[in-house]
């Protein structure tokens, strides 16, 4: 690309250079209409950063204004860094999710590694300390050499990023399907606390305040990453190297511990990350949500490289930045506490009246925009919607039950596929224990962190089962909050609220734009049902690569509160002699279940139902029997059915077995995806109390001390396995795909 200064208004307009940033003709119209002229390079670059979906969400606003945000425990709902809700004792829990995928595709170490940097600093950004990481991550399947250096090296950038930085990466779910073999997914999140009245925001009030600059320099990594996350990864991934950033995370350590204390200054007035599109995204949206305007000299930008030129310093996305407003005179004290980290921070601007983001390099102005043209002014595209064509054939398709011909082989089949097995070889390379909060580590339906200083303490899970989505947009939905809340509900927990991460292909393509509306409108009734606000979040579309889409995978993140340590919950079996229930019952529903995928290799149908009454109804009992002190364990029956859940039950390392016996069809009772399900263990003497509490509960089986998987159907044994035997199959299935030639 020719350097900005050679290339005039004119030619930036004849050549359509604009295209290529990422602007559509129309757009380009709109700047020169807002500016009255032709816009410079520098400007075009500034405008198609913050104009991109990335930055603006213009295809996904309409749709995002369906979720319901607001409730009396939430502090701050989505516009900010992140989302806060209140958890009592003038403490409240901080967090949002975050997408890295384009960048993960091309350089996944880096790509990983800054995703997670970029979601601390959206949480310390807003006062709180960070005090967990979670991911949910998706990749095509193993069988593929390239999947398994993807899979390996997110991984390795997670744990890199996040051992380093001192927050514990506490859990987590990885997924495998064909859908994203050349677009995998990396969505991390980040979870912090804070006390209400240390609560900061990213506003640049005070005419004639500080604009501050602290971290590391400005490089030339990540240019124009907001714009390279807003579009089609092309098929020759290698030429977007350069629009992946480069983290450091000791660093990062640094600068948290500085923004940390920063914060008890009063000469402190607004504070964020230099995420997406970096200094033009941090400084426009300040000025523009406090109603000012802002003036900056590039001259005293900090500086990793020479010559940089106005386009160059706006655009880039070098990581470990944030900009901040300073009471003025006051700006020494803010400085002094970065120094004593061994950080810059320097004075970059002031806050102006005039609603006007001027930038200014070499005593001449290189830029002048309206800020709200960049930020509350941006384009929202009202897309259309057609329902995609597979829909009706699969509503219209017979339910039928897969040939199974031995269920103990199926069994041992289900717990290797790479979406059910065990991902230790994943979580072992996290440090889930740096600041001694954890207490529920990685492996279980919801890591558990305890509250310092108090008897709370916090659940996280992350969950989608998007071939559920793929099959019935808004049915999956609703399924993948369910899901969630359930994880939450098992551990004890009462749900709080939710980030999400919205991941979807072009939403140009009708089919793919209404697939986001069904699902968003599904998650919207499943949240308003189960009182799980929406506080936070993200949106990642364009992920495709070779025309194709990927299953549409709106993650969710929800974090819920137990009340007393008590409460904790495990997820395995605790004791021989315990009873063993299912609450719910069960019906043939195999579309886009992992049997499925063993017996099709494909996934059609109709996806399992759900009624959310039902489902808040079981949640509440639950949640009511565990806080009773008459639950032993519970876990979700989820991918596999119910065997698996059963075999996972006792995959804790501590001899014990299950005799269970189940009715109906083997097939649907041990292997169906039946929805609102829990496997729960109860201690004898709790088990009257517990039938009478929990109204769908049906008694199963027996906790067993002898280490075998006892399973009959209709008075039939059907599998009886050892424990051990299976566990070394469902733990080594990751490891052995990951050394085997493909």
């Amino acid at each position: 690309m020719l350097q900005a200064y050679e290339i005039s208004p004119e030619e930036i307009e004849r050549t359509k250079i604009y295209q290529e940033m990422g602007l559509s003709d129309q757009e380009f119209q709109a700047i020169e209409r807002i500016l009255g002229r032709l816009p410079n390079f520098t400007e075009t670059g500034i405008f198609s950063v913050m104009w991109s979906e990335h930055c603006s969400y213009k295809t996904s606003k309409p749709l995002l204004k369906k979720f319901p945000t607001k409730a009396p425990h939430v502090l701050q709902g989505p516009g900010e860094g992140a989302g806060i809700i209140d958890i009592g004792d003038n403490q409240a829990v901080v967090f949002k999710i975050e997408s890295h995928n384009h960048p993960s595709a091309v350089e996944p170490y880096q790509g990983a590694a800054t995703g997670v940097g970029g979601i601390i600093r959206d949480v310390f950004s807003m006062g709180a300390r960070p005090i967990a990481l979670m991911n949910s991550l998706r990749f095509g399947n193993l069988t593929n050499e390239r999947v398994k250096y993807l899979f390996s090296e997110v991984v390795n950038g997670i744990a890199g990023y996040g051992n380093c930085v001192g927050v514990p990466t506490v859990g987590g779910e990885v997924q495998f399907d064909e859908s994203y073999e050349d677009n995998p997914l990396v969505n991390a999140m980040c979870i912090g606390l804070i006390n209400h009245d240390e609560i900061q925001k990213g506003i640049a009030s005070g005419i004639g305040n500080t604009v501050l600059y602290a971290g590391a320099p400005t490089g030339r990594d990540g240019i124009h990453g907001a714009t390279f996350a807003s579009d089609d990864l092309a098929e020759d991934s290698d030429k977007d190297r350069p629009a992946v950033q480069v983290g450091d995370p000791f660093m990062e350590k640094l600068l948290i511990e500085a923004c940390l204390e920063v914060i008890h200054s009063d000469a402190l007035v607004g504070m964020q990350d230099m995420g997406a599109a970096g200094l033009t995204s941090s400084a426009s949206e300040m000025a523009s949500k406090a109603g000012t305007g802002m003036e900056m000299d590039l001259d005293s930008v900090p500086q990793r490289e020479q010559n940089m030129n106005a386009y160059e310093l706006m655009l880039s996305e070098s990581q470990e930045r944030m900009l901040m407003v300073v009471k003025k005179g006051r700006e020494q004290e803010i400085i002094d506490v970065f120094e004593k980290y061994g950080l810059q921070a320097v004075a970059v601007g002031q806050v102006v009246e005039e609603k006007f983001f001027r930038i200014k390099q070499h005593g001449e102005v290189q830029a002048e925009i309206p800020v709200d043209a960049l930020a509350e002014e941006a384009p929202v595209y009202h897309m259309p919607s057609v329902e995609a064509r597979y829909f009706q054939e699969f509503q219209s398709l017979e339910t039928e039950i897969p040939y199974v011909e031995n269920h103990a082989d199926m069994l041992k089949r289900l717990l290797q596929q790479p979406t059910i097995a065990s991902k230790e070889w994943v979580y072992d390379q996290y440090d889930s224990m740096v600041q001694t909060n954890t207490i529920v580590t990685p492996g279980s339906d919801a890591a558990v962190l305890r509250v310092k200083g108090t008897d709370k303490a916090l659940a996280i899970t992350t969950d989608c089962n998007s071939r559920y989505i793929y099959l019935d947009p808004e049915t999956g939905g609703k399924i993948a909050v369910a899901e969630a809340a359930r994880n939450l509900v098992c551990s004890g927990a009462r749900p709080l609220g939710l980030t999400d991460g919205l991941n979807f292909g072009n939403p140009t393509n009708p089919e793919v734009f209404w697939q986001m509306e069904k699902s968003i409108e599904g998650m919207r009734a499943a949240c308003t049902a189960l009182g799980t606000p929406v506080i936070s979040g993200n949106v990642s579309l364009y992920n495709q690569s070779k025309g194709k889409a990927i299953f549409p995978t709106p993650i969710v993140g929800m974090v819920g509160l137990h009340e007393s340590v008590e409460h904790i919950t495990p997820s395995h079996f605790q004791q021989a002699g315990d009873c063993i229930y299912v609450i719910g019952e069960t019906k043939a529903e195999f579309a886009g279940s992992e049997l499925q995928n063993i017996t099709e290799g494909t996934y059609r149908g109709k996806a399992p139902a759900i009624d959310l009454e039902v489902e808040a109804t079981r949640q509440q009992q639950l949640l009511e029997a565990i806080q009773r002190g008459l639950v032993s364990s519970a876990h979700d029956v989820a991918e596999g059915g119910l065997a698996v859940a059963l075999a996972e039950s006792v995959f804790n390392g501590k001899g014990l077995g299950i005799d269970v016996e189940v009715q109906g069809d083997r097939t649907v009772a041990l292997f169906s995806e039946t929805q609102s399900r829990f496997l729960v263990s109860v201690k004898p003497e709790h088990s009257v109390a517990f039938e009478e509490l929990v109204t769908d509960a049906v008694p199963i089986g027996m906790v067993t001390e002898d280490d075998r998987l006892s399973l009959k159907a209709s008075g039939t044994r059907v599998i009886e396995e050892k424990v051990e035997d299976l566990r070394k199959l469902w733990k080594g299935a990751i490891p052995c795909l990951l050394k085997s030639e493909a």
